[in-house]
């Protein structure tokens, strides 16, 4: 019997957070379930601290549907497996993960509830290895984790990049410039291909296709032949050229188990390219931090409610060790063995490696048939 319950969001926020969270609650509250949140991701879990959330009037789950972020916080940088720990000056890295187990057994929690991506999700499998009863709802803007079709939060971001190229070409077009757009996503071109289908950008650049950079000018040369003297150029962070490598703006200190790179700076790389090789006024616009917050699109409300009503739904089943996923349309789930695939280590639980299992654009799909077809080029 499933009688008490805890939610905790983790990694970057994103636009349905708070959608999710009210599903579980609802959900919970229908089947006279007692829900907490853990506040600030595995951070709460490992502090033990932790709110009660309901829908009633004036409660913190009440009216929530709607906002960005998340009411309960999030927590970008706690691998309680290998948990950054400073002791008398010097910084060690400990296992904290018993002392999390403990918190849950002692408060009698009978499922977690993680909301997150692929790191995210590697520590929740962790947890289920060592018995706790864990359930994830896949979020991420970056719509990278295995197993499911689509993520919470990506349609938002979408289209906010969306939007951003609308407006980058009317300056593009009113000024005669070629208008660059650097969107996030990570190692994934999820965010930069969808936006560029739906913001009629000319040129997408992504990390699953190293780019030739002439191959853009190819792009532009031929507008200009056809008397369009501007283009509209999408680039994902982690883009990088044939041969070369990706753009790195620094490196964070959030200790070791994750990944730390924090990419960026290849929007202005790619406009000053641009520009040198055709004469061609440039200009680069990173989206930022704009692509995850704010309110969710209608389409995100309703997919995070779908997993957290779905999520709420496997714990009352009993169905533990899995993670919420949409698989041919229909909401399913799936083992967090499957979604972390080869990445089994304890402790180490993101990064671009050989190990990760990251969804990523594969050259069959058909966002990349359709952007070749309406001839967006690639830069291949």
């Amino acid at each position: 019997m499933i009688r008490k319950v805890a939610i905790l969001a983790n990694g970057g926020d994103v636009s349905g957070f708070n959608a999710v969270i009210r599903a579980i609650v609802k959900t919970a509250e229908n089947n006279g379930v007692e829900c907490y949140g853990y506040l600030d991701g595995y951070n709460g879990l490992l502090k033990n601290e932790y709110v009660k959330l309901s829908t009633s009037e004036g409660e913190m789950a009440s009216g929530i549907l709607q906002l960005g972020g998340s009411v309960i916080g999030s927590s970008t940088n706690a691998n309680v497996f290998n948990y950054k720990v400073e002791e008398n000056g010097e910084v060690t890295y400990k296992d904290l993960s018993d002392v999390c187990i403990e918190n849950i057994k002692k408060e009698k929690f009978d499922c977690i509830f993680t909301l997150g991506g692929d790191g995210t999700q590697k520590s929740a499998r962790d947890f289920s290895t060592k018995g706790v009863n864990v359930i994830g709802v896949p979020k991420t803007i970056d719509n990278d984790v295995a197993c499911t079709e689509i993520t919470f939060g990506y349609n938002t971001a979408v289209s906010v990049a969306a939007e951003a190229l609308d407006r980058l070409h009317t300056t593009g077009e009113t000024h005669h410039r070629i208008m660059v757009l650097e969107v996030m996503g990570r190692y994934a071109g999820w965010i930069a291909l969808e936006s560029a289908i739906a913001g009629g950008a000319d040129i997408a650049l992504i990390p699953e296709i190293p780019y030739d950079i002439n191959k853009a000018v190819e792009k532009i040369n031929e507008r200009k032949e056809q008397g369009k003297n501007f283009s509209v150029v999408v680039v994902a962070e982690g883009a990088a050229p044939k041969g070369g490598t990706i753009s790195i703006l620094g490196t964070r200190n959030n200790g070791e188990g994750v990944d730390n790179t924090k990419l960026g700076g290849i929007g202005q790389i790619v406009a000053n390219q641009l520009q040198e090789l055709t004469g061609i006024e440039s200009r680069s616009t990173t989206l930022g931090y704009m692509q995850r917050g704010g309110t969710p699109t209608a389409y995100d409300r309703v997919l995070s409610t779908k997993y957290g009503a779905k999520a709420m739904e496997l714990a009352l089943n009993g169905q533990f060790g899995v993670l919420t996923v949409i698989k041919n349309g229909k909401l399913d789930a799936v083992s967090l063995e499957e979604v972390v695939g080869r990445n089994t280590k304890i402790g180490a639980v993101s990064g671009n490696t050989a190990e990760s299992n990251l969804r990523k654009v594969t050259m069959d799909n058909d966002l990349v048939k359709t952007a070749r077809n309406i001839g967006i080029c690639l830069g291949d």
